[in-house]
């Protein structure tokens, strides 16, 4: 068995990790105030060019499920970012 598919599996379990608690807390706080965008959009970014990568040179194993995991959290927050501004934007009309 390989090292450098567990290490890197490793890798995107530990920002894994990361993304529902941001989620959480994002969705709680209800402004978008303290997020940024192009942040999130440039994490996005490079989840997209390691699927890519992985699909490209036909290394498709077992991490390419913890990249896809890894971007459909990021992607929630994506999402709540978007709710989040709406609710800003709303609560300055008021």
């Amino acid at each position: 068995m390989e090292i450098a598919p567990i290490l890197e599996t490793v890798m995107l379990v530990c920002f894994g990790f990361s993304w529902p608690i941001n989620l959480i807390k994002a969705y709680k706080a209800r402004t978008a105030k303290s997020t940024s965008l192009p942040f999130v959009l440039l994490i996005i970014a490079g989840y997209v060019a390691g699927i890519s990568a992985k699909i490209i040179m036909g290394n498709i194993n077992y991490v390419l499920v913890a990249y896809l995991l890894n971007l459909a959290i990021v992607s929630l927050n994506l999402v709540v970012y978007f709710r989040n501004a709406a609710l800003d934007k709303q609560a300055n009309k008021n």
